[in-house]
């Protein structure tokens, strides 16, 4: 059995068209999306369409729920505000009924029971908070908080857009992948702590926005193997597709998304451009020079731009600009 794992696609339908291509070489035996079809490239209405026509296994992700909930009293607190949700407001326009429609019926988390394999449990996040996510090089103590009464052996995540494959125990065993310095986050957990279990952590990474700095579509197969062979059940192979990157930059001018979105729209450009978190970047550069990132993100925007010429490192290496450059 093998089965094709795809997430964080972000509307991004040039990279999504090259992991369809590589998945029409590779022939799995089913395909998986964990999260995250839409936004903030401009491509949406595609990417739902298509994927809406298959038999797929489908979840939503953290970027579905703020199409979903705009505008009702489960919306983030703030997201009227049209210079800094200003991406949201035009996705809300540019998504059909028929697509929301799609998006609201999907669950949030599958468990995956395919015949003669191991189960396996995949959420955006973890279950029940899709914006939990997983480092290669975290702690594996701080991941352990997250999954430990996890029943599945083997979870497949997202969200962080960089592929991961750890191994992890609570049974007194190491986990070989961990260091000492690895990414910090918030992982609280009141849950009753268990006294034994292991777990294999996937994230494929993502198909249209992977922060790695590695531009290329990321996703991953699993095949279905002997415990013996890996814990879990299921041995992952990562996979990375070139693709144009092009097309996708030209749309966020031509769909009208750059002006409609103000920063978060550029920021998410460079993404695109650069494959660095730039969002994070940004958000922790205003915390520690004392700017409000979302109260004026116009003037925060502004002063992160002049601080740090960030600008100037995206256009260096922004595919658009060198073309100009060199005709």
């Amino acid at each position: 059995m093998r089965l094709a794992v795809l997430a964080d696609i972000h509307g991004n339908l040039p990279a999504f068209q090259a992991v369809l291509a590589a998945l029409e070489r590779i022939q799995p035996d089913f395909v998986v999306v964990n999260g995250d079809l839409i936004n903030p490239i401009p491509f949406n209405g595609e990417i739902v369409d298509y994927i809406r026509n298959t038999d797929w296994g489908v979840v939503r992700g953290n970027h579905e729920f703020y199409l979903l909930d705009f505008g009702t009293e489960r919306a983030i607190p703030g997201s009227e505000d049209p210079v800094r949700w200003g991406s949201l407001h035009w996705l809300v326009r540019n998504v059909t009924t028929a697509q929301a429609q799609f998006l609201a019926a999907l669950p949030d988390e599958r468990t995956l029971y395919f015949p003669g394999t191991q189960p396996i449990r995949m959420a955006h996040g973890v279950p029940g908070r899709n914006r939990v996510g997983f480092y290669q090089q975290q702690p594996a103590d701080k991941i352990l908080l997250e999954i430990r009464d996890i029943p599945e052996h083997t979870i497949i995540s997202a969200h962080t857009h960089v592929q991961v494959d750890r191994q992890l125990s609570l049974n007194g065993g190491d986990d070989p992948q961990a260091a000492p310095h690895g990414e910090d986050g918030h992982y609280l957990s009141a849950r009753p702590r268990q006294d034994s279990g292991y777990w294999h952590l996937i994230n494929p990474g993502s198909v249209g926005l992977p922060l790695s700095q590695d531009s290329r579509a990321a996703f991953a197969v699993l095949e279905s193997v002997p415990e013996s062979v890996a814990p879990g059940g299921w041995q992952v192979t990562h996979h990375r597709v070139e693709y144009d990157r092009r097309p996708a930059l030209e749309a966020f001018q031509t769909s009208g998304l750059l002006d409609a979105g103000g920063p978060i729209a550029t920021i998410f450009y460079w993404e695109l451009v650069t494959a660095e978190p730039e969002i994070v970047d940004y958000y922790h550069w205003c915390q520690s020079n004392g700017y409000d990132a979302d109260g004026d993100m116009q003037g925060a925007f502004e002063a992160y731009v002049a601080a740090t010429g960030r600008d100037a490192y995206v256009r260096q290496r922004d595919p658009l600009h060198n073309r100009r450059l060199t005709r």
